[in-house]
């Protein structure tokens, strides 16, 4: 199955990038001012080599930064192979291995995995998954479900956000933040720990196309702030995302995306 070789190109991946975590670091700024590392370039290598055999395009972060862009068609992967480079660089774990598999535009499976921790997320025929990875191996997995009941616990910071970030939560009665790096926050709605993730600053599609297929899977929705679901391919606005609302369900989603685009005028 796909999905199987997503996931161990992922465990893959988060070995090379534990081994370069475990001495210092030396950081480079891309074109884009974003900083790159030695385990940005060498766990996508890894991956990279590990999709090869299933013949399907990869979108992936630093072969994009460098020029390299296949074309993609219908069916495609993409990639980020270190999701969350300024949390590496900060040592506090919040980093994590994004794969997807797009399909129509749509993510449809998906892999998050989180080498310090091991935590580890993906999509399956019964819905979304989560379990840890030990020793190469996946233990305790177990399904997942997001979930859309109140009161609301949001992903991300009021004092350091979206100047409208403060008044979305006071209208969606939003009780507590929770805040966590890289796609763990699409990881954290998927088990239900939290129910909205609001974006009123970039992404890529890579940073959200893994984490959107496993929230998917647990029940969730990710919309634009039109009510349209999140895809991926567009070339031509150079892979960048617009602002989205990540949440417990579709109903949610939507009313979060209605009040967020009116807070923006």
């Amino acid at each position: 199955m796909i999905i199987d070789t997503m996931l161990q190109a992922a465990i893959a991946a988060a070995e090379v990038i534990l081994d370069v975590y475990s001495r210092p670091i030396a950081a480079e700024a891309k074109s884009d001012g974003s900083p790159v590392t030695e385990a940005d370039g060498r766990a996508e290598a890894v991956i990279l080599e590990r999709l090869a055999p299933l013949g399907i395009p990869v979108l992936a972060e630093e072969s994009v930064a460098a020029g390299r862009i296949p074309e993609l068609g219908s069916r495609f992967f993409v990639v980020d192979p270190l999701d969350g480079t300024k949390e590496f660089l900060k040592r506090n774990g919040e980093f994590t291995v994004n794969i997807a598999l797009v399909e129509g535009r749509a993510p449809r499976q998906g892999v998050v995995l989180a080498p310090v921790t091991g935590a580890i997320y993906w999509t399956s025929a019964a819905g979304a998954m989560t379990g840890t990875v030990v020793d190469g191996t996946i233990t305790a997995a177990r399904l997942i479900s997001a979930s859309a009941h109140e009161p609301l616990r949001i992903v991300a910071s009021r004092s350091h956000g979206h100047a409208a970030l403060s008044e979305l939560c006071s209208q969606m009665n939003v009780v507590e933040d929770v805040s966590v790096g890289s796609s763990l926050k699409f990881c954290l709605l998927a088990e239900g720990k939290a129910q909205l993730y609001p974006r009123f600053t970039p992404t890529s599609e890579w940073d959200t196309a893994a984490g959107q297929a496993v929230l998917e899977a647990a029940g969730g929705a990710v919309l634009d702030l039109d009510g349209a679901p999140l895809e991926c391919g567009h070339a031509e606005k150079a892979y960048l995302n617009s602002f989205f609302i990540a949440a417990g369900n579709h109903k949610l989603a939507v009313r979060a995306a209605d009040i967020m685009r009116r807070l923006l005028g």
